[in-house]
């Protein structure tokens, strides 16, 4: 099983290497090559996605992404910029379906931003489309307004585009995630505004006539947004457009307590994917032994379970974590009052022994 291991920028770096260590522990075998990506890469090579960095993804079983971005790169032209990496890496590999487990542990419920009553149990999976939709939507860019009220006036533009097919797959994949849970999924639109969005009703109310064993309901996004804060336990599987599932995907990850809770796997039709945590490259915590490694970690876990089909391993990493948590230890995003503040070196440390100190023979690359 070859994995590239992509850390990225900012906290990347340092979260990976904890991640890294988990699969150290494992009684697999490996081979893992490490290559630079984001503000790192286009520091050493000029490109934020250098070819090297995608010829290994397309090369690999697997790819463990960390995160990149800093501020520092805000003034380089937007194709320069180290969110680029990430957007090519979902195009080139075809990586079109996101999943985002958002889970509330029971030692958690008390970091999350809502009343424990209302998170007790919670387990959403949010499926996102990923490589259609406004981000990727031709034409866009920057011209005169031809028309309007302010025509002549400077004006930007993005197009929202999405073809039969890409509905019709990211809503095989929400079904057949459903049937392996609480057979109930919502789908999130804005049928009532963008024809984009009624034509992805249409296209979802169609696919699910082939699944008589699951039931749909449909919920514009404002709506989706306001339940998930109000009655989020009302939801299992949730599937949605590209921006839309940006967005709710994050606002889900504050329900369990912090976004550093939150791993992903992006995949393709193929089931070789990406795993990465949710949340950002926090170039403000960068280097200061502050950042939670939990994401990472359990994107490992689903990285062994979707890709690499080592399910038992992947309950080994889950389980590893639950433990951490009963014993009271906390990075700062996830502290309380009666628990303990540990670094991103010692929760590793913390998971680590948990996984009871096997190692995991690795080839390692530079």
């Amino acid at each position: 099983m070859k994995i590239a291991i992509l850390p990225g920028d900012g906290i990347g770096t340092e979260i990976v290497a904890q991640a890294v260590r988990a699969m150290q522990c494992l009684d697999l075998r490996f081979e893992t090559e490490t290559a630079a990506v984001g503000g790192a890469a286009y520091e050493a090579h000029g490109h934020p996605l250098p070819e090297a960095t995608l010829k290994l993804a397309k090369e690999a079983d697997a790819v463990l992404f960390g995160a990149v971005g800093d501020w520092k790169y805000d003034k380089l032209e937007r194709a320069l910029r180290p969110e680029q990496a990430i957007l090519g890496l979902r195009k080139n590999l075809g990586l079109f379906a996101n999943f985002r487990p958002a889970i509330c542990y029971e030692q958690l419920t008390h970091a999350s931003s809502l009343k424990p009553e209302l998170v007790a149990g919670l387990d959403i999976l949010i499926i996102r489309e990923l490589t259609g939709d406004i981000y990727f939507g031709q034409p866009r860019g920057r011209r005169e307004a031809p028309d309007g009220p302010f025509k002549g006036a400077q004006e930007a533009f993005d197009t929202m585009r999405y073809t039969r097919p890409e509905i019709e797959r990211i809503a095989h994949v929400a079904f057949q995630a459903a049937r392996k849970r609480s057979k109930r999924v919502t789908s999130v639109d804005k049928a009532n505004v963008l024809e984009t969005f009624q034509f992805w009703r249409d296209v979802v109310t169609e696919v699910h006539a082939q699944y008589p064993d699951i039931e749909l309901d449909h919920m514009y996004v404002d709506n989706a947004a306001m339940q998930l804060v109000k009655a989020p336990k009302r939801f299992d599987v949730v599937v949605t457009g590209n921006m839309f599932g940006d967005i709710l995907s994050d606002e889900a990850a504050m329900l369990t307590g912090s976004i550093g809770m939150l791993p992903s796997a992006s995949l393709n039709e193929a089931g070789r994917g990406l795993y990465e945590p949710s949340h950002g490259s926090a170039p403000d915590i960068a280097g200061k032994d502050l950042a939670n490694p939990l994401a990472t970690m359990l994107s490992v876990a689903m990285m062994l379970r979707f890709s690499l089909n080592h399910p038992e391993a992947a309950d080994r990493i889950e389980s590893a974590v639950q433990h951490v948590l009963a014993s009271g230890l906390r990075t700062a995003d996830i502290w309380s009052e009666g628990t303990t503040k540990v670094g991103t070196r010692a929760m590793g440390d913390a998971v680590v022994a948990a996984l009871s100190g096997k190692t995991t023979k690795t080839i390692t690359k530079s």
